[in-house]
């Protein structure tokens, strides 16, 4: 064993006390007092009661312990001073570490009864930051930043030409652009390497969301600077809130927190979801990937393989809730911000298949309790039917079901200001050789949830779309899919609105018109209702658009007198090769655009692939194209909600041709002025060119002076030459004009 130190006998005792070293065995200490103490924590804020009531506190206290950890009566440690009284707080030991964080992340700061307030921290951190010398005894102010004005989020809302702003990714490139009605867009800012995999914007398009290998960064304001970022490693995809508060954060690979990591904890270690603050950049709760090990298997035996669904934690209309399905078992609802389980259990609902939150706040006839609504769905089981069903959240009250028979598979649409809710039922026959689609359509704001059912399709619903804000929707249907058929199915496309009733409400839903032999499979409704396009996308063969119009104020047909729609197919047009079609936020303008990303896929489809973008106006007039190399992505920067009012909005409704008499006048000068600018900048070509003829001719006469020629060269050509010159002149004449008229 070697010594500490040796002593020399001319040493003082004081001296050889000073040379010993203990910085090694302090380390040490320090690090097992951490492994004993870490699933400790210290609960303060507690009320002060005598002895006899302790027992009662310790009690009340261990249901808000439980709740995110494991504890017992025991285990938690609450002194008593010397008048016998608790002094208002407590020592608390978990079974884990773990739990002793989630506490800290759960407990701190929530409210214990009318009067208290919980503040929850680990021992160790107490210990570690309160030790004797960390802490100045003498006080010193805080040392306050002089304040500086930020940058406003939501600047470009302001720009007085009303103009709309879009992303662009091509190359390694990412670029933001004002766009121009008739000119090119004009760059705003332009950067390299912006992003590793793609770009994403917010809901109400306050951030743009780049993705890294070490996280998620958001972007923002007039000089584009970052706002937040997320410590998610290796993350794959991102998902925000309808309002922008909170952020899910997804990757494929399980997460690896290092020790000492300045973000994430060990609670966060194996994870891949998280859900994030935005305000705060702090990880509310994390949770892993659902162990499917005990999926259904085919006739087999093979495990049935699931598709991912994304994403996987859907957020109700006010951010106030967010869900997690777990097929076949229950819906787990949490709270925000605490992300605590909603009355401490999960919904359990037998076979559930999928769900889907009401997309804003539900007005119900004669409910005036404010609740959210989500829409689920249950397979047939045994002999019991499948089953369609809408639940109200936080009460979890049934508000309405319906069974359904012979069930292949359902989807979940809400029209977006929840007033209905189709249900697109694909049912089959009893040989379950053939497929039928029918539609029912919940009624949500109509007293007692009524189900109304359109059932006069034959073929199979292959697309779906309500249209926004309105009561109108649009369906794609195909025939019979024949397996490694070399020409996919022809399609047809059906228009729908409710028919007109002289009472208050909304009638029936009717058929306008079907138009057979397309190859449709996408519908792309305006933002603002009214129009829409339905287009072949992702296809080699085909690649047209038809530009609808369901308010045309036109001749209305003799038919369509009793139904709240008059429809116009406007234009066709086509963009070989399109993949993405995207409206902007006032529906003036359309981009569909041909993405590498999605080229590379049917690279053996697309030989000679043109990537890059098409502009559109509304009525399907192009108005711009544009080939880019290696284009990936165009998405337009998303509006947040009107602040004025519904009246304000029917007002500007109502005078909406005055207002429209002074953009014109706008317009009219921006073009005056543009072809000003021309005008003007083709008259200085000409006295360009004026100038420098004059300056040449000028230069040729001194030389022919300097020669003694005269300075007209005319002047010496021979005159009887001159007479015997022969000029010829050609005439031409316009026999016969037709004119012919391509379609």
């Amino acid at each position: 064993m070697t010594p500490i130190y040796q002593s020399h006998e001319d040493d003082s005792p004081d001296e050889e006390e000073d040379e010993i070293d203990f910085s090694d065995l302090r380390e040490q200490y320090e690090v097992r007092l951490e492994e004993g103490l870490d699933a400790f924590v210290v609960i303060d804020g507690l009320p002060v009661v005598p002895e006899e009531s302790k027992g009662k506190l310790v009690k009340f206290l261990l249901r808000k312990l439980n709740t995110v950890g494991k504890t017992r009566e025991d285990a938690i440690f609450m002194p008593l001073n010397d008048k016998k009284m608790s002094e208002g707080y407590a020592f608390v030991e978990y079974e884990t570490p773990e739990q002793a964080i989630a506490a800290v992340k759960h407990l701190h700061g929530v409210p214990l009864d009318k009067k208290h307030t919980l503040a929850v921290n680990k021992l160790t951190d107490i210990d570690r930051y309160g030790r004797e010398g960390r802490i100045d005894e003498n006080y010193q102010p805080p040392n306050i930043e002089p304040f500086t004005e930020k940058e406003h989020l939501r600047w470009w809302i302001g720009d007085p030409n009303a103009r709309d702003q879009f992303v662009m990714y091509r190359g390694d490139n990412v670029g933001v652009f004002w766009n121009k009605k008739r000119d090119p867009p004009e760059n705003i800012v332009d950067r390299l390497h912006w992003t590793e995999s793609f770009v994403q914007w917010s809901p109400m398009g306050t951030y743009l969301t780049s993705m890294h290998a070490q996280g998620v960064q958001l972007w923002g304001g007039v000089s584009w600077l970052r706002q937040k970022r997320f410590a998610h490693p290796s993350v794959n995809l991102v998902d925000y809130s309808p309002n922008e508060r909170y952020l899910t954060t997804w990757s494929n690979k399980p997460i690896d927190v290092p020790e000492g990591h300045p973000v994430l904890t060990a609670e966060e270690d194996g994870k891949n979801y998280i859900i994030w603050d935005i305000a705060t950049g702090k990880a509310l709760r994390s949770f892993a990937n659902i162990d499917h090990t005990d999926r259904p298997t085919d006739d087999a035996g093979n495990p049935v393989k699931r598709k991912m669904q994304w994403p996987a934690f859907k957020w109700s209309a006010d951010d106030k809730y967010v869900a997690r399905l777990y097929p076949g078992q229950s819906i787990s609802v949490y709270e925000l911000p605490r992300m605590n389980l909603l009355d401490k259990t999960s919904i359990k609902i037998d076979g559930i298949v999928d769900f889907e939150w009401s997309p804003s706040i539900p007005q119900r006839d004669g409910v005036k309790l404010y609740e959210q609504l989500f829409c689920y769905w249950t397979p047939e089981k045994a002999s019991n039917p499948a089953k369609v069903g809408l639940m109200s959240i936080p009460s979890k009250e049934i508000v309405r079901t319906r069974n359904l028979f012979n069930v292949t598979d359902c989807k979940l649409h809400w029209q977006s200001q929840s007033a209905y809710v189709c249900v697109k039922v694909d049912r089959h026959s009893k040989s379950k050789k053939s497929l039928a689609t029918n539609l029912e359509i919940f009624r949500v704001r109509e007293k007692g949830v009524p189900v109304e059912v359109v059932d006069s399709i034959k073929d199979t619903v292959v697309n779906f779309a309500w249209e926004p804000k309105g009561d109108r929707f649009v369906i794609i249907t195909s025939g019979e899919v024949v397996p490694n058929a070399a020409v996919a199915p022809k399609t047809s496309v059906s228009f729908f609105c409710p028919e007109k009733i002289k009472v208050a409400g909304v009638g029936n839903f009717k058929h306008i018109r079907t138009v057979d032999k397309k190859n449709h499979n996408g519908i792309y409704w305006s933002p603002k209702g009214r129009f829409v396009i339905v287009a072949t996308v992702h296809s080699a063969q085909s690649f047209d658009m038809d530009f609808w119009d369901l308010d045309f104020e036109g001749e209305k047909p003799e038919s369509d007198k009793d139904l709240t729609a008059n429809l116009q197919l406007m234009a066709t047009a086509e963009h070989y090769g399109v993949t993405d079609i995207d409206w902007d936020p006032t529906g003036r303008y359309v981009a569909t655009s041909a993405s590498m990303w999605k080229h590379s896929t049917l690279a053996d489809e697309f030989p000679q692939m043109e990537n890059g973008y098409h502009l559109w106006d509304f009525k399907g007039t192009q108005l711009r194209e544009e080939h880019i190399d290696r284009f990936k992505q165009f998405l337009w920067r998303p509006r947040p909600p009107t602040l004025l009012s519904k009246e304000e909005q029917k007002q500007i409704r109502k005078n909406l041709r005055e207002y429209s008499k002074v953009f014109d006048e706008e317009d009219q000068y921006e073009l005056d002025t543009a072809n000003l600018a021309i005008v003007e900048q083709r008259r200085r070509a000409l006295d360009e060119w004026l100038a420098w003829r004059a300056l040449v001719e000028n230069e040729l006469h001194e030389e022919r002076r300097a020669l003694g020629l005269p300075e007209d060269p005319m002047e010496e050509t021979d005159p009887k030459a001159t007479e015997d010159a022969v000029v010829e002149e050609i005439i031409e004449e316009i026999v016969e004009e037709t004119e012919e008229i391509v379609s």
